[in-house]
């Protein structure tokens, strides 16, 4: 039975994917950046870094640090105190501790908005290792990334759970040779079905982990 479990943190155990969109648009639309529909599912996976040199090729002239603080500067505050866990979050992972499972996080945001956000809904003690992108310098659409934090957690990747949900995360996630479970998030609305045939399970509530 599989016990070790990797989360995403966006749109998996916060509800922050409506502040993350908003921080992103926001900083395209005040440059005057055009971006096609697929924006959001492009730069979910690709970290705050990433995304600014995708910025960067869609013809915003800003450096990556700049194109950082800017969308920072925008969503640090509701991080730190508003974006609330999503359903039923806080009280499976307890009963998943409490059965003795491992449980980590692998997210693209940066740890100065991660750590604030998990410790203020209590969660933050529960999970053995708390990743962001930054500390592989890379992104999760590299399958790198997951060699690389399987190896850290001391298991083989394909005794890994990793649960996202975003397409393209849990597609590189499932070729790097994890479990994968998709997790339903609003954002995510139009890739219900094609996260359903690539994942090996998808869970609309969190307590359906039980």
């Amino acid at each position: 039975m599989l016990n070790t479990y990797l989360f995403d943190f966006d749109g998996t155990l916060v509800d922050s994917m409506p502040t993350f969109v908003r921080a992103m648009l926001k900083l395209l639309d005040d440059h005057g950046v055009k971006y096609g529909d697929d924006i959001v599912k492009i730069i979910t996976p690709l970290g705050y870094g990433g995304s600014a040199r995708y910025f960067q090729t869609l013809g915003l002239k800003l450096s990556v640090e700049e194109i950082i603080k800017e969308i920072n500067d925008f969503a640090i505050n509701e991080y730190a105190y508003n974006i609330p866990a999503k359903n039923n979050v806080v009280e499976t992972l307890k009963k998943l501790k409490n059965r003795g499972c491992d449980l980590n996080v692998l997210t693209a945001s940066p740890h100065i908005m991660l750590d604030p956000c998990l410790k203020r809904i209590g969660i933050f003690d529960l999970f053995t290792n708390v990743w962001s992108c930054e500390d592989f310098n890379t992104t999760k659409a590299d399958l790198k990334i997951y060699e690389l934090s399987a190896g850290k957690i001391g298991k083989k990747v394909d005794e890994i759970v990793f649960l996202d949900d975003n397409f393209n995360a849990c597609k590189t996630a499932k070729s790097a040779g994890m479990k994968v479970y998709g997790v339903y998030d609003k954002s995510s609305d139009e890739f219900v079905e094609d996260m359903k045939n690539l994942t090996d399970k998808y869970v609309f509530d969190f307590s359906e982990l039980l």
